[in-house]
């Protein structure tokens, strides 16, 4: 990851991950120390990337689209939304990555659907 700026390799792990890559991307950038803190899952790496495969098998035209990305210090934020099939609304998204050097070594993220009506006329994105 020399190359890559953390906010770099956090989005490019969103992609891969979201393309069906997951392997590759946890193969890339996540440490060995990972965590996360997914209150559906364990909170180990090897648990996530099992249910981030099978996510990826369900929805093989799963995208994800990148609105805001935020680094500082050993944090980044990525805001996006994610459709798991063409025409859905999506889910809007909050992935919040710690890095120790250059890799992942903890994960927080949320989720929100996108209703097909809001009073707010601004949107989620």
């Amino acid at each position: 990851m020399n190359t890559l700026t953390r906010k770099d390799a956090a989005i490019d792990f969103l992609k891969q991950a979201s393309s069906g890559q997951v392997k590759d991307a946890y193969r890339k950038y996540i440490g060995a120390n990972f965590r996360h803190h997914n209150p559906y899952f364990q909170g180990d790496a090897a648990t996530l990337m099992a249910a981030m495969e099978e996510n990826a098998t369900a929805n093989p035209d799963k995208t994800i689209e990148i609105y805001h990305a935020v680094e500082e210090g050993d944090l980044v934020a990525i805001h996006a939304c994610v459709k798991l099939k063409p025409g859905d609304l999506g889910i809007a998204t909050i992935h919040l990555f710690r890095f120790e050097d250059d890799h992942i070594v903890e994960l927080w993220d949320v989720g929100q659907a996108v209703p097909e009506a809001s009073p707010n006329t601004f949107g989620m994105f």
